[in-house]
């Protein structure tokens, strides 16, 4: 299994964890250049280059410019698994006659350290370049050696940050999916009573009214007995399409139970509810379904209750009396309508 520092990319590992989507080069280009700052201060150097591969793509300038030049030399080094002391190249047989050492810009001195990850792959290197020698003590092999210490250790702080923006984005995931029912794609029941609990404390607040529809598909078991599982799931989708498109955005909708919807219309008063009712109602009923090959009327029953008629109801009450209207709804015909009342009078459309 690949931990995270092996499969992500050098540069999202040196950015700050901030969950954008898409990595920011200028980030990347940032820390990395915090460190090269460190580098030529600590050790007096005309530059410092932390390299993780293919420089010269990073160094997007002129092929002439000394920033690219001393990049080419680095990448033409090579990445070691040791520390390289060249105090002076003119005095080493295989970099003597290098271009860049023997004519322009004359590089005298170079120094590398490697960069390894948690599991002590090779993976960078920190090179040291200047145009004069240098005397490279003992000290200075510490400090270069704690400079590339700090470097794994920003690695493996982007890689923990990366991990932990995995786990909060799986743990989210993890919660939507524990609120949608996964054949029709909307809040299950749980969420739908949670959304209807929110609504009624918030409107209550407001001082606003919350309205509550229950409806039935009538159809949906026989179908399942008929022609299976699937097909009925099929139909359900259909007809939840069309509810959908009846209602605002922000106006919840979820299955409650295998053959029944609930529709929470915050700031909706009963006479708006049983508006909205009676245009599902309409979209549902005049427009047939085709389910393999058979025509379908669709036939569907609606309970509602709303806070405009119960004041400071809970919202298992609501439920309770929404559903008593969709279970006397269901003893009519014609895809009726039927309204709890506070001495619960059926109204019927």
């Amino acid at each position: 299994m690949m931990t995270p520092l092996e499969s992500a990319s050098r540069m999202e590992l040196f950015l700050d964890g901030t969950g954008n989507p898409r990595v920011d080069p200028d980030k990347y280009e940032a820390k990395v250049a915090r460190f090269e700052r460190l580098g030529i201060r600590l050790f007096g150097v005309a530059n410092c280059i932390v390299s993780f591969g293919k420089l010269l793509e990073r160094f997007d300038r002129s092929e002439f410019s000394m920033v690219s030049m001393e990049a080419s030399f680095c990448e033409m080094l090579g990445f070691s698994e040791e520390i390289r002391v060249y105090n002076n190249l003119n005095f080493e047989e295989d970099f003597a006659k290098h271009p860049l050492v023997e004519g322009e810009p004359h590089i005298v001195f170079c120094a590398q350290h490697p960069i390894f990850d948690t599991s002590d792959s090779l993976i960078g290197c920190i090179y040291l370049i200047d145009y004069v020698e240098h005397a490279f003590d003992d000290e200075s092999r510490l400090l270069f050696a704690d400079l590339a210490a700090m470097v794994e250790r920003e690695l493996v702080i982007g890689a923990l940050k990366l991990q932990q923006l995995d786990l909060v984005k799986q743990m989210r995931n993890l919660k939507r999916d524990a609120l949608m029912d996964p054949v029709l794609g909307m809040w299950n029941r749980s969420a739908i009573s949670r959304s209807l609990g929110i609504e009624l404390e918030r409107c209550q607040k407001a001082e606003k009214p919350v309205s509550l529809l229950y409806i039935g598909v009538n159809q949906y078991q026989s179908i399942r007995e008929r022609l299976g599982s699937g097909s009925g799931d099929a139909f359900l989708l259909k007809v939840a399409s069309r509810i959908r498109s009846c209602i605002r955005p922000f106006d919840a909708l979820g299955r409650f139970e295998s053959d029944a919807f609930l529709i929470v219309l915050p700031g909706a008063s009963n006479l708006v509810a049983l508006a909205v009712a009676e245009r599902i109602r309409l979209s549902v009923i005049t427009h047939p379904e085709v389910l393999e090959s058979e025509t379908l009327d669709i036939n569907i029953s609606t309970g509602m209750a709303s806070t405009s008629v119960f004041p400071n109801i809970s919202p298992e009450l609501i439920i309770n009396y929404a559903e008593k209207a969709l279970l006397a709804a269901r003893r009519l015909e014609h895809n009726p309508i039927v309204q709890a009342g506070p001495e619960q009078v059926d109204i019927t459309l």
